[in-house]
């Protein structure tokens, strides 16, 4: 450990890395919550540096069954525990590009979160969950770590685990919105774990989860819903969620979010879907990844004074700017969609349509904000559209990443994407633009709800009174970006 502790010490001294926690800019870095008063409060600079830094072992792929390679498994016993995390400081960018890969797929946590060694061995749990798998057999949100000989553990919880696509070809897309059944899996772990466990603890488990999600100066929180669910509710509302949505930290699993693309994060302004957080330089991104990956959970808020437990590990200022390096690095794969007749009409349209207005090319999004009726806070007027598009508004106002506003997503790589809206409701573009959505008696296509009841899928009107050869015309053109 003393070796760890070195490497990672002459990582930390690279030149011109940014420092992560930055007081002045921790303090600048979101917006203020709907209620301002509740806007969380971050660790402060001297505790953060407390915290130990994450050490990286070298990990290896993980196989579905039957596509092991033979002697694979004895194998992984014979490997020495090796820390990767380079020895002396990448000096140029593709030696930090290719550091913040490691961190990218680098498991945080060796517990089962949504599937266990024995799920991953069993075919039974592919086709139950529909975990996608690589072309190489390999599945991408997983790795086996050796930390010592002769022990392989599991991981997960990297951020390869909740941001990796595989595409229907079995196509691996770092960084696209990610298709990891991951709730379904928590589903199924939950009901597995109440054959073996008395069902009262199993319950008491899963609603302990439940409270991170609380918002407690919400009138009628919906996230307190968990307290009085039963086993079976909370089960299903975890099968409730898509691949491509996700109850992630400081969310919700009743109103969960789409899964974002990382892909073009670069030129985002504002992260998460209610631009809660600023992105003014690689720094914030760097603060971003490591409040969602570690310190989110030590947040306080409003006037309780009282300092949650610190989290066991953080990244190093040296991991996080490789993150960030790797992030903005990242390319969508070949789109095979062509500027055809039907696209070239279908651009026509865009631009007929207006729809550049907020969605503006060469990135095609404006990076600004839209408020929610009947919200008027405190963003910047430059930064906000002055218009409002219907959508649901719980998630912006329900959760601790309630600001009141949700940002104007890019429409790049949709033609790989979904499910699509801030909680992926709608499957594909199709019924993104199918005008029975708005309609109360809708099924939605993607997330339908926790308690699975029929509902429209509200606002964002822009295209549904398009002839239906405009509309294939408009998604056909999407497809090309």
């Amino acid at each position: 450990m003393r070796y760890a502790a070195l490497l990672l010490a002459l990582f930390a001294l690279a030149p011109d890395t940014p420092q992560t926690w930055d007081q002045t800019a921790i303090h600048s870095l979101e917006l203020p919550l709907a209620n301002p008063e509740y806007s969380p409060v971050h660790l402060d600079r001297d505790r953060y540096y407390q915290i130990s830094e994450r050490v990286i072992y070298k990990s290896y792929p993980v196989f579905a069954p039957g596509r092991e390679p033979a002697g694979y498994g004895d194998w992984l016993k014979t490997r020495d525990p090796e820390i990767i995390f380079p020895v002396n400081a990448p000096r140029d960018e593709d030696a930090w590009i290719a550091a913040g890969e490691i961190v990218f797929n680098a498991p945080t946590s060796l517990h089962p979160v949504f599937f266990s060694e024995q799920n991953l061995r069993d075919p039974n749990f592919f086709k139950e969950t529909g975990m996608p798998v690589a072309k190489d057999g390999t599945i991408p949100f997983a790795r086996w770590v050796v930390r010592r000989k002769g022990i392989v553990e599991l991981g997960s919880m990297s951020c390869a685990t909740c941001h990796t696509r595989v595409l229907a070809d079995g196509t691996v897309v770092p960084g696209g919105q990610g298709n990891n059944p991951n709730d379904r899996e928590g589903a199924l772990l939950l009901r597995s774990s109440a054959k073996f466990m008395p069902e009262s603890k199993v319950l008491a488990q899963v609603r302990g989860f439940a409270r991170q999600f609380e918002v407690p100066w919400v009138p009628g929180d919906i996230n307190r819903l968990p307290e009085s669910m039963s086993l079976e509710e909370l089960a299903a509302a975890g099968e409730a969620i898509p691949p491509g949505v996700t109850a992630r930290a400081n969310t919700s699993i009743l109103l969960p979010p789409q899964i974002p693309d990382l892909i073009g994060v670069r030129d985002r302004h504002f992260l998460d879907h209610t631009g809660l957080v600023r992105q003014r330089d690689i720094g914030d991104l760097m603060r971003y990844g490591s409040l969602a990956q570690d310190m989110f959970a030590a947040d306080r808020y409003g006037p309780d004074k009282t300092e949650p437990p610190l989290p066991a590990a953080r990244y190093s200022d040296g991991q996080l700017y490789a993150l960030a390096k790797y992030l903005y690095s990242l390319q969508p794969p070949p789109n095979p969609n062509r500027l055809d007749a039907s696209a070239a009409r279908g651009k026509i349209l865009f631009a007929q349509q207006k729809c550049g207005v907020c969605h503006t090319p060469p990135l095609y999004t404006n990076n600004k904000l839209i408020a929610v009726e009947g919200f008027t806070g405190s963003a910047a007027p430059a930064e906000v559209m002055p218009i409002h598009i219907g959508v649901d508004p719980r998630y912006t106002l329900q959760t601790h990443k309630g600001t009141g506003y949700y940002k104007v997503p890019s429409l790049r790589g949709v033609w790989y994407r979904g499910p699509f809206g801030h909680n992926g409701s709608a499957l594909t573009l199709e019924d993104w633009f199918n005008p029975a959505r708005l309609e109360p008696d809708y099924i939605p296509t993607g997330f339908k709800g926790y308690d699975g009841k029929t509902r429209s899928i509200p606002g964002h009107p822009f295209g549904l009174s398009l002839k239906p050869s405009e509309r294939a015309d408009l998604i056909a053109f999407l497809k090309t970006l």
